[in-house]
């Protein structure tokens, strides 16, 4: 089946059902277990509830259709968020459109949109022109009732609790992920968050969802809500899928996807599990979320993290890189700005790195860092990645350029130098795997600003370090290593830069 957009991706049954097994699964033999998706699309989580409590209430309900009416007017409810999904899910879960139709495979339901409802709700716009409950942009989502406008009700003030007169022990779902925010080209602001703190609202026995993974470590405006997460220690189960693709085959989603059970009654730390290829890759862990200001996808890289966190110069912890890179725009001037292809009419020229061509400016342009002008310098892109389905590289291959030049905001200053020798010795430590590792652990999409380099050490520059000798350095084991060269391969002076510069993330 199609999906609805790219921002309203179809959960695979096969994956619905994986997460329904993390859940306890004696909810399927109880006759008043109550499951709500706040955010029905195919109907895929009602209907494999419904074939689940099926099956585990033949005992005490031996009656077929007595069963099937109990549940799918009991215990099984469902948001929609359009008029097609309504319209999609009742097929799904009542095998006709109509839930009180001929063809329903219910026979006590009296109304014919049934236990899977679209109430009607509207943005609310403040005085920006966004709505207050998702930040749609009202240029692009004021319309008429003919046209869908996206005001998803269980975050625009629908009570699921009050629709359905009933208390739910399990929320379970697959939201939409973003919305367009009216911005710059491809512009678009995720929307996921809202859904999963509703949920937690409402405070049901257990609360399961699926969401891109930009959270662990990035994503515009996630910062408060990643902190929330991290910090939330009823989140007893954490299933990880950072391969493009996998979860949800032939969809793109950078960075992957991950779903997690927030058990209303646990306290304590959390299971992580890697899956690769939809199968467990390495052992399961058991550690608190927010051991770190990100979450740390790779189980088997925390002790190899831990290591370099410890390592002291005369008792002091190591400064890291995120201090000495730059912040984005480091001489002030944007991606699209570019000069003169020629230096001849300039009174002061600057050999210019612009977003794939280099140009001539005037000196006077620049406004921000002048003095950063005179000095060696290296850089890398802001942006890395690519479309594959498993990234290898994470870092851009540093670019060293001398004094007298300087660059637009498609590339970030990672280090000034007085010298040409330190600034090749910094390049070559930047290509090492193993920075490029320590990278990986908080890059989880394109987006490779200072912050990814949060866990990279600042070593001395007066030599060209090699893995080996970082390795060494760090004490890292031969299973560690193994580790970090399966996940990055290497990178070379004299490799040709293959930056994909696609602008915001899809």
């Amino acid at each position: 089946m199609a999906n609805l957009s790219a921002d309203e991706v179809f959960t695979p049954p096969k994956l619905a059902s994986a997460m329904l097994d993390i859940l306890p699964q004696d909810l399927f033999r109880r006759p008043d277990t109550t499951f709500l998706d706040p955010v029905c699309k195919s109907g895929v989580f009602p209907r494999e509830i419904a074939r689940r409590l099926n099956e585990g209430l033949k005992d005490q309900m031996p009656d077929d259709q007595a069963r099937i009416n109990h549940i799918l007017t009991k215990q099984v409810f469902g948001l929609a968020i359009t008029e097609l999904t309504a319209s999609l899910s009742r097929r799904s879960v009542y095998c006709s459109k109509k839930a009180d139709g001929k063809f329903s495979i219910v026979t006590s339901f009296t109304k014919s949109d049934g236990n899977v409802r679209l109430p009607t709700t509207q943005h609310r716009w403040n005085k920006n022109g966004r709505c207050q409950a998702c930040g749609a942009n009202r240029a692009e989502y004021e319309r008429d009732d003919s046209r869908e406008a996206y005001a998803y009700p269980f975050i625009h003030g629908i009570d699921p609790a009050e629709v359905f007169k009933v208390k739910f022990d399990v929320i379970i779902g697959n939201p939409p992920y973003q919305l367009s925010d009216g911005g710059f080209g491809k512009s678009a602001s995720p929307i996921y968050h809202h859904f999963v703190m509703q949920a937690k609202k409402l405070e049901p026995r257990y609360l399961v969802m699926i969401t891109p993974s930009r959270w662990f470590g990035g994503g515009k405006g996630l910062d408060s809500f990643r902190k929330e997460m991290l910090n939330d220690d009823r989140i007893s189960h954490l299933f990880d899928f950072p391969k493009l693709y996998d979860g949800f085959p032939g969809v793109k989603i950078r960075g992957g996807v991950s779903y997690f059970l927030w058990n209303r009654d646990h306290r304590g730390m959390c299971s992580v599990q890697t899956m690769w290829d939809s199968k467990p890759l390495g052992p399961e862990m058991t550690r608190p979320l927010n051991a770190y200001d990100v979450f740390v996808r790779r189980n088997e890289a925390i002790s190899i993290l831990e290591k370099v966190r410890s390592f002291r110069i005369q008792g002091q912890p190591e400064m890291t890189l995120d201090k000495r890179v730059s912040s984005r725009k480091p001489f002030g001037l944007p991606t699209n700005y570019h000069g003169s292809p020629s230096s001849k009419s300039l009174r002061q020229a600057i050999k210019f790195y612009g977003s794939q061509r280099i140009t001539w400016i005037e000196r006077s342009d620049i406004q921000v860092n002048i003095e950063w002008i005179d000095q060696w310098k290296v850089l890398l892109t802001r942006l890395q990645g690519t479309s594959s389905a498993v990234e290898t590289q994470f870092v851009s291959n540093p670019l060293v350029i001398e004094p007298g030049q300087a660059c637009s905001e498609t590339y970030l200053v990672a280090g000034r130098f007085s010298n040409q020798r330190d600034a090749l010795n910094f390049a070559t430590y930047l290509r090492t795997r193993f920075v490029r590792f320590l990278v990986s652990l908080r890059k989880v999409t394109q987006d490779a600003t200072r912050d990814v380099y949060s866990f990279v050490p600042d070593v001395p520059v007066d030599r060209e370090w090699t893995d080996e000798e970082l390795y060494q350095r760090y004490g890292l084991n031969e299973e560690e290593i193994s580790l970090i060269e399966s996940v990055v391969r290497p990178l070379h002076a004299s490799d040709r830069e293959g930056r994909d510069e696609a602008g915001e993330d899809e």
